[in-house]
C-alpha cells in the first residue's frame, strides 16, 4: 500500500502546524503567534481510516518575506510536486495572489484540493470570498477551528474531506500489477536475481508485490533465480504463461524461454500500473536518436547506497553507451530531490520503477520532461530496447 502524502500550506500565522496538531492528537508542529515559526517541511506520519499510512507535510508560509524567506517559499512549492492532496489553509478574506499562485501549482499537477478557511471562531467567511472561491476553483471550503477541533467534529469533517477528495482523484489507486494479463489458475514464472544488489534477506518491493497480487488472482507462482530456468522449465508440468524477471537479467531469460512464452519485466508491470505508460512508449525509441555529448537525467525515486554494480549507476549508463556508441553524459537524481538543471538540457529522462513512491508522485516527478517534450522511458522498458526484446517484453503489456 502506497502512503499518502498531504501537503498543508497557506500564508504564516494562519495556523497549519495547529491543525497538523489537531490531525495527530500530538504537538507535532511549534505553534506559536510569531509568523513565519515553520521555516522547512516538518512531516509526521499517521493513519487515516480509509486511506492507510499518511505523512503530512507542514510547510513554510507562502507570503514569507526577504531573501531567506524567499528561500522557504521556494521550499514550499517544491513540495506540491512530492504530494497527493493539497490542504490550503487560510483565515478571515485573505484569499489573495499567494494562495492563487499555489492553486494554479495545483491545477498543474492535477492535485485534489481541501480549502480550509481555519479560525472561524475568530472570524467568519463572507460571502463575497465563498462565491469567488465556488465560481473559480468550484470547490467548497470547509469551515474549520484548530482550537476547537479537538473536543468537536472538526478533525472528523478534515480527514472525511481529505478522504473524499483522495478517492475521487485520477490518481487515486495504481492499476494492478497483472490486470487483464493473468487469470485464476494460470501459472506464472518469476525470475528474481539474488546478487550483490539484491537486499539482504528480502526480495524487493515490486517482487514483492507481484508474488502477493498473483496470490490474491488465485495464481500459481513459481519464484526461481536465472540460473534455475532451465531446471524449472524442464520440470513443470503445465508450462507457464507468462514470465517475469527483473531487468538486470533480461537478455539471460530471454534467451532461456522460449519464444512462445509471454515475457516482461517488473520494471515493465510498473510503468504499466503507475502511468506515463503511453509517454514511455513514445519515448523508448528515442534511445536510438541519441548524439554525442546528449544528456541523461536519471531519476531513482529511493534512495540507497550505490554498489560498483549499481543497475541505474554503473550499469544502464555502460549499457547505453556501448548501444548508442556515443559520448553521453549522465546525471543522477535520488529519492525526490530537486533536479538542478533545467529539464531541457536534457536528451533523455529514464526513470526507475517508481516501486517505493506513489503514482501521483511520479507522474509529478515526470510532468516537467512530458511538457516540455522531452522524452521519457524507465529502466525496464531501455533495457529490454537496447538488449534487443523490447517488441517481446512490451507485447504482453498491450493487452
Amino acid at each position: 500500500m502506497s502512503t499518502v502524502n498531504i501537503g498543508i500550506f497557506g500564508r504564516r500565522n494562519v495556523g497549519k502546524s495547529s491543525i497538523i496538531n489537531a490531525m495527530t492528537g500530538q504537538e507535532v508542529a511549534i505553534v506559536s503567534d510569531r509568523p513565519g515559526t515553520t521555516t522547512d517541511p516538518v512531516r509526521k506520519r499517521l493513519e487515516i481510516f480509509g486511506l492507510g499510512p499518511c505523512v503530512l507535510i507542514d510547510t513554510a508560509g507562502i507570503d514569507d518575506e526577504g531573501e531567506l524567506g524567499q528561500k522557504r517559499v521556494a521550499g514550499t512549492e517544491a513540495v506540491v510536486a512530492q504530494i497527493d492532496v493539497a490542504v490550503l489553509v487560510f483565515a478571515g478574506d485573505d484569499f489573495g495572489e499567494p494562495e492563487d499562485r499555489l492553486m494554479r501549482q495545483f491545477r498543474r499537477y492535477s492535485l485534489p484540493v481541501v480549502l480550509v478557511h481555519n479560525k472561524s471562531d475568530k472570524a467568519a467567511l463572507t460571502g463575497s470570498t465563498a462565491d469567488r472561491l465556488s465560481a473559480e476553483y468550484s470547490l467548497p471550503v470547509l469551515e474549520f477551528s484548530a482550537r476547537t477541533a479537538g473536543s468537536g467534529t472538526g478533525v472528523a469533517e478534515l480527514t472525511d474531506r481529505i478522504r473524499q477528495v483522495v478517492k475521487n482523484s485520477a490518481f487515486s489507486a495504481e492499476r494492478p500489477m497483472f490486470e487483464g494479463l493473468v487469470e485464476e489458475g494460470q501459472h506464472v514464472l518469476l525470475v528474481c536475481p539474488i546478487d550483490s544488489e539484491a537486499p539482504t534477506g528480502r526480495l524487493i518491493l515490486p517482487q514483492v508485490n507481484a508474488i502477493r497480487n498473483l496470490l490474491d488472482i488465485g495464481a500459481v507462482v513459481t519464484v526461481a533465480q536465472p540460473d534455475r530456468i532451465g531446471q524449472v522449465l524442464s520440470c513443470s508440468r503445465n508450462g507457464f504463461d507468462l514470465v517475469v524477471t527483473d531487468s538486470q537479467a533480461f537478455g539471460e531469460v530471454a534467451e532461456a524461454v522460449p519464444g512462445e512464452i509471454p515475457l516482461t519485466s517488473f520494471s515493465m508491470l510498473l510503468a504499466r500500473s503507475k502511468g506515463c505508460f503511453k509517454e514511455y512508449c513514445e519515448g523508448t525509441p528515442r534511445i536510438s536518436s541519441l548524439k554525442d555529448g546528449d544528456r541523461i537525467l536519471i531519476l531513482e525515486s529511493c534512495t540507497h547506497h550505490a554498489s560498483c554494480d549499481d543497475i541505474g549507476r554503473v550499469r544502464i549508463p555502460a549499457l547505453m553507451r556501448k548501444f548508442t556508441g556515443k559520448t553521453l553524459a549522465f546525471d543522477v537524481v535520488g529519492g525526490l530531490d530537486t533536479v538542478e538543471r533545467p529539464v531541457k538540457e536534457y536528451a533523455l529522462v529514464l526513470q526507475c520503477g517508481g516501486c517505493m513512491i506513489t503514482r501521483r508522485q511520479l507522474f509529478s516527478r515526470l510532468l516537467p520532461a512530458i511538457e516540455s517534450g522531452v522524452p521519457v522511458t524507465n529502466y525496464g522498458m531501455a533495457i529490454s530496447y537496447m538488449k534487443g526484446i523490447y517488441d517481446r517484453a512490451l507485447k504482453p503489456l498491450l493487452k
